[in-house]
């Protein structure tokens, strides 16, 4: 799970990591209030969407004008009239594709004297199963651009659970930012507190970008990302009540109701899959054979007929779907559910595109049974290569008629 900047802040706040002050608005009347309850004499104004990029992205709307998602306002009118610009606007960025996302919030925030600028993370090292940092000296970049052309400049260490943060990583981190004094305290201090919350709030991943050194010789985390694994929010009402459904997909929402892995792609074959790995084997055929997949969808080793004809209808809800493939390995899964839970979601929502279905494991017999006497026109496979290749053949079928 995603949220804002000024909520990620918020959180940090509470470890005592030093972030800037600044006041969150839902609409144009409230800049100016916020304005001048920070002072000035400089603000920054700042889109809050769950995507990177907003400094260097651009608006599909002329009226908003041509500053991108970050604007330096040096007067409460310019708040004003950045915050009129841009509330309610489509911002498009690297991270949101070419649709973009709307923006209907903003952070106002106080401007800071910049000195330096340096690049830190925090996320999960799934190799090591432990909390790795990333730090640069490159901040404000894209850290992937960074790592690709000057992966020298890119310093990583993990933090062993058992011990947790130690004397030397601060010192591993001022020596990679190249801090010495009392900045050098500071980040040994910063990152104790940034770890705390990492573990805390069950963080899969904490980006500072950037983490700046003020004029007055001071660490600020200018920018804060933070994303938490979805599995653990149980443990944590507070960070649920932070979530922002209108960030998100309506059918990865609806998904999220039934306990299914669904993440919405841009493709045209709809995958209806058991098992993860399955799931991406299902994708990587459909690329195989020249077509894209519409979704990722897992529906899991234990599914009901409710969660698979839920499952069906949100793949036929997406109208870039041209086609579907059903893929399921019955072990866990039984065969007859998927078959049953198919046919009672064909018959509530119709089924206007081809549908194949490949069906293997327990009760898979009785599966083709039901499917076979259903009435429907499925068609069927018999191995993954077979359904994939039958899918992309009937949509391009489909697309040449």
């Amino acid at each position: 799970m995603n949220i804002h900047e000024y909520q990620a802040k918020a959180v940090l706040r509470e470890f005592g990591v030093p972030v800037g002050r600044g006041k969150a608005i839902m609409s144009a009347d409230e800049a100016e209030a916020a304005a001048r309850e920070l002072g000035g004499p400089v603000w920054v104004v700042k889109a809050q969407i769950h995507a990177g990029g907003r400094g260097k992205g651009k608006f599909k709307e002329p009226e908003a004008g041509d500053k991108g998602g970050v604007r330096l306002a040096r007067s409460i009118e310019e708040v004003k009239t950045y915050a009129q610009q841009m509330l309610g606007r489509t911002l498009v960025t690297l991270q949101t594709g070419p649709a973009g996302k709307q923006v209907n919030r903003l952070y106002i925030e106080e401007g800071s004297d910049i000195a330096s600028e340096f690049y830190l993370s925090a996320l999960v090292d799934r190799t090591t199963s432990r909390v790795a940092f990333v730090v640069s000296t490159e901040g404000g970049m894209d850290i992937e651009k960074v790592a690709h052309d000057t992966p020298e400049k890119i310093h990583t260490f993990s933090v062993d659970p058992a011990t947790g943060i130690m004397p030397h990583h601060g010192r591993t981190v001022a020596r990679a930012l190249g801090l010495s004094g009392d900045l050098a305290k500071q980040a040994a201090d910063l990152i104790g507190k940034l770890y705390a919350a990492f573990v805390a709030k069950d963080m899969s991943l904490l980006e500072i970008n950037p983490l700046i050194v003020t004029r007055d010789g001071k660490l600020l985390c200018l920018d804060a990302k933070i994303a938490f694994d979805s599995n653990a929010l149980y443990r944590h009402p507070d960070i649920v009540a932070l979530r922002d459904e209108t960030e998100e997909d309506e059918k990865e929402i609806e998904a999220s109701k039934y306990d299914l892995n669904y993440i919405a792609l841009d493709g045209s074959i709809g995958c209806m899959v058991n098992g993860a790995g399955l799931a991406m084997a299902t994708m990587d055929i459909i690329k195989l054979y020249g077509m894209e997949p519409a979704n990722f969808l897992d529906v899991g080793g234990g599914a009901s007929k409710e969660k698979v004809t839920a499952a069906f209808k949100i793949i036929t809800a997406d109208p870039n779907v041209k086609g579907i493939l059903v893929n399921i390995f019955g072990g866990i899964m039984r065969c007859d559910v998927i078959a049953e839970g198919v046919i009672a979601a064909v018959k509530e929502v119709g089924l206007q595109v081809p549908l194949v279905v490949r069906l293997e494991g327990t009760n898979v017999e009785l599966g083709k049974k039901i499917i076979n006497e259903s009435g429907l026109n499925v068609i069927s496979a018999n191995d993954l290569d077979d359904a994939a290749q039958k899918i992309v053949n009937a949509v391009k079928g489909l697309k040449a008629a």
